[in-house]
């Protein structure tokens, strides 16, 4: 069926606006990555991208990273970047990337969340996609061979998930199994399509939302035993 023009274009201006307001928002004031000073806690290092870094919070230690950590009595090293997928937004794949500064923290627990903004870039990098996800899990765990892993399924902001989105679930989940490492199913469900867990920008979790995450989360990684 052929799309009439002014409602494809309608479309296209739709997903251009999603696609950049997930690749660049910026929170007001983002909080230090680097963690607190050595007191014996244990490190936590997330991941992730801006579901992770705390975008649409009203104050960033209200994002569900933060909070948990504080609730389990962790230190946080959270460096997530807006619009970061495992190609999605991404400059670096070297010494200066996400997980090389995971990597020099040498964390307890890594929590790898992943996924959502590489459903933008399936079309034009899917390969590249699949194999950085291997990639990237077979460097953090040969570089951190003591640290505790969980890989969250990837979030997800509406009711309809796409085939794209679905296929990135798919080779992280197989990634997960690949490397042996817990894997957390159903968080691409969490807050999707609700809008009352939603921020003014329609696509990143309120305080709401974070702090159904933060409860989902701690939840999910009782189950684990973590």
């Amino acid at each position: 069926m052929r799309i009439r023009r002014p409602r494809l274009l309608a479309r296209l201006a739709t997903a251009a606006a999603a696609l950049s307001v997930l690749a660049g928002c910026t929170p007001a004031a983002a909080p230090p990555a680097e963690p607190a000073a050595d007191d014996g806690r244990p490190l936590v290092a997330f991941y992730g991208d801006s579901y992770t870094l705390g975008t649409g919070a009203s104050d960033l230690s209200l994002r569900w990273s933060t909070q948990l950590a504080e609730l389990r009595g962790w230190r946080e090293f959270n460096p997530s970047v807006n619009g970061l997928g495992f190609i999605n937004n991404r400059r670096s794949f070297a010494d200066d990337d996400l997980p090389a500064l995971i990597i020099a923290q040498q964390p307890d627990i890594v929590i790898i969340t992943m996924g959502l903004n590489d459903a933008f870039s399936f079309d034009r990098a899917g390969t590249a996609i699949e194999q950085q996800i291997d990639a990237d899990f077979e460097r953090l765990t040969t570089a951190l061979p003591d640290a505790r892993f969980v890989v969250v399924e990837p979030f997800w902001y509406r009711p309809d998930r796409p085939e794209s989105h679905l296929t990135v679930i798919r080779w992280v989940q197989e990634a997960a199994e690949r490397y042996d490492l817990p894997y957390i199913a159903g968080a691409s469900t969490w807050i999707a399509g609700a809008p009352e867990l939603m921020a003014a920008d329609g696509l990143h979790p309120n305080d709401e939302g974070y702090a159904l995450m933060l409860r989902t989360m701690d939840a999910a990684l009782a189950e684990l035993g973590l």
